[in-house]
């Protein structure tokens, strides 16, 4: 049996005002009566799903009309409710998400009603999700959404477990990655690798049990070992071990001969109060220990893309044992578990610019906009006025998304015009290229392209690259395809003038 309202009503109270219990409440009540009568394939009423869902959310520490959200996120497509009776009953910002969840969906279905000649790329269908939703609550639910419906996939035909798990490995877990929501991505790996692959997946997990026993005692004596030396220094510190999960063993294992080569298998953590600390951690495990100088990564001085920070290092004990580390601060941990669901944990006092000066190093400029989402969703978590477009996800902020006449999604700069997208379908293409047909609508070359075109390359035989289409690409990839297919063609012709040159001309037929 699924989740129930009284087992997500007793969760919600840790978390939740007095009144926003009530709106919750109040929820689950339209949700059931909506979806009254509908099954799941498991034979469970169908609103054990919605519940689920926002009981993850919770689970996630989610604003309250994100977890209302949740609940009422498949009402709109899969009953008679609609956005204005949700925003008449939950407010305009409740209605905002649900209807983010409803296009998403909608556009998952028109993809899937294409499936015979759309070509369907991981990278297409992450962009689709994050253009259609860009409100970070809204890939939020659907990454719970999603989590639930892999927890009980088993109740669905072989072949459709293994159409959702492929999809889940290859588009909704890079999501979560791209999210930096490090737990989640790795729950959607190792539920969609069991289904995918059950003998790799159950060989795998065996090898990795095998060995982490033998590990953890090894490792046990290092840790002490850490754990006493951080103590006389003084330096307040948490310390445990981090084990690598079955999925990323078995890529692993793709690039290693052996297991026992795999020194990673277990890595010890420690969690440290600030910044400061964290560099002073690192030199007391190399005092200690000897450090392979090319494993150590300042992931705080320099962050992944999605925001991740943290000190990693390698060092050989003196008994040869390879020992990784990973140390960073609170902060930086709770993020790296949460990723910008953590975002919605944060209060005043974490706000402040002397709090995470000593907590996060501060991020690139094209990462800035992890931060001021941080402000948003924690004013969202309290109940604060805030803008809609603060919550918009920055992963594209400074990208358009085109479509091509099937469907395909291409992501260009802002300002690109036709050609840079031809250029992006294709280089033989655009060398072709002949007229545009946007939306319909015949376009000239130096239409600037806006956000959701759907773009047409009508193409002649007879059409080639001119020297001032230089003015017509905007893109550093259009204008070295471009500037390459001047100089060939610019060649050929040099080569045909000289051999005409030096052909002999044919005699004038007599009469």
């Amino acid at each position: 049996m699924g989740m129930d309202m009284r087992e997500l009503l007793d969760r919600a109270k840790l978390y939740y005002t007095e009144n926003q219990l009530f709106e919750i409440e109040d929820a689950v009540h339209i949700a059931t009566k909506a979806h009254d009568g509908q099954k799941r394939k498991s034979g469970d009423p169908y609103i054990t799903h919605p519940l689920s869902v926002a009981a993850t959310l919770i689970d996630w520490g989610m604003d309250s009309d994100t977890v209302l959200a949740g609940i009422l996120h498949d009402t709109v497509e899969d009953t008679g409710l609609t956005i204005p009776d949700i925003e008449t009953r939950f407010g305009a910002d409740v209605a905002f998400l649900v209807d983010g969840v409803t296009k998403v969906s909608k556009a998952r279905s028109g993809m899937r009603s294409l499936d015979s000649y759309l070509p369907q790329t991981k990278d297409n269908l992450s962009k689709l999700l994050i253009a259609v939703g860009q409100d970070i609550r809204v890939i939020i639910i659907k990454l719970a959404d999603r989590l639930h419906n892999m927890q009980t996939l088993q109740y669905m035909p072989v072949e459709t477990q293994k159409k959702i798990a492929r999809e889940t490995l290859e588009v909704f877990a890079p999501l979560a990655d791209r999210l930096n929501m490090g737990r989640v991505r790795v729950q959607l790996e190792e539920l969609s690798f069991k289904y995918l692959n059950p003998v790799e997946y159950n060989h795998t997990k065996r090898l990795m049990e095998s060995r982490l026993k033998k590990s953890q005692r090894r490792l046990g004596h290092v840790r002490h070992a850490v754990d006493r030396k951080l103590e006389e220094e003084k330096i307040p510190h948490e310390i445990d071990g981090r084990v690598k999960s079955v999925y990323s063993l078995y890529k692993k294992l793709d690039r290693v001969d052996a297991v026992d080569d795999v020194y990673d298998l277990i890595a010890l953590r420690i969690v440290v109060d600030d910044i400061e600390t964290c560099y002073l951690v690192l030199g007391v495990l190399h005092a200690m220990y000897t450090p392979v100088f090319d494993r150590i990564k300042d992931y705080i001085a320099q962050p992944k893309s999605n925001g991740y920070q943290s000190l990693h290092t390698t060092v050989t004990t003196n008994l040869g044992q390879i020992v990784e580390f990973q140390i960073r601060t609170h902060e930086m941990h709770y993020y790296a578990e949460r990723g910008l669901a953590a975002s919605f944990h944060y209060n005043e006092q974490k706000l402040t610019e002397d709090y995470r000066r000593r907590t996060i190093a501060e991020l690139p400029a094209d990462l800035a906009w992890i931060h001021n989402l941080q402000i948003a969703a924690a004013k969202a978590r309290e109940g604060k006025a805030f803008s809609a477009d603060d919550l918009k996800l920055g992963l594209f902020s400074d990208r358009i998304f085109i479509y091509s006449p099937k469907g395909d999604i291409f992501d260009l700069p802002h300002g690109s015009l036709p050609l840079d997208f031809a250029y992006r379908v294709h280089s033989d293409v655009a060398a072709k290229a002949s007229g545009f047909m946007v939306n319909g609508v015949m376009k000239p070359f130096d239409y600037t392209l806006q956000h959701g075109d759907r773009v047409e390359i009508l193409t002649s035989k007879s059409a080639k690259p001119k020297p001032d289409w230089a003015n017509l690409v905007t893109t550093p990839h259009a204008k070295d395809k471009l500037r390459a297919q001047l100089k060939r063609s610019g060649g050929l012709l040099h080569q045909i003038a000289r051999a005409k040159k030096f052909l002999p001309r044919r005699r004038a037929k007599s009469k």
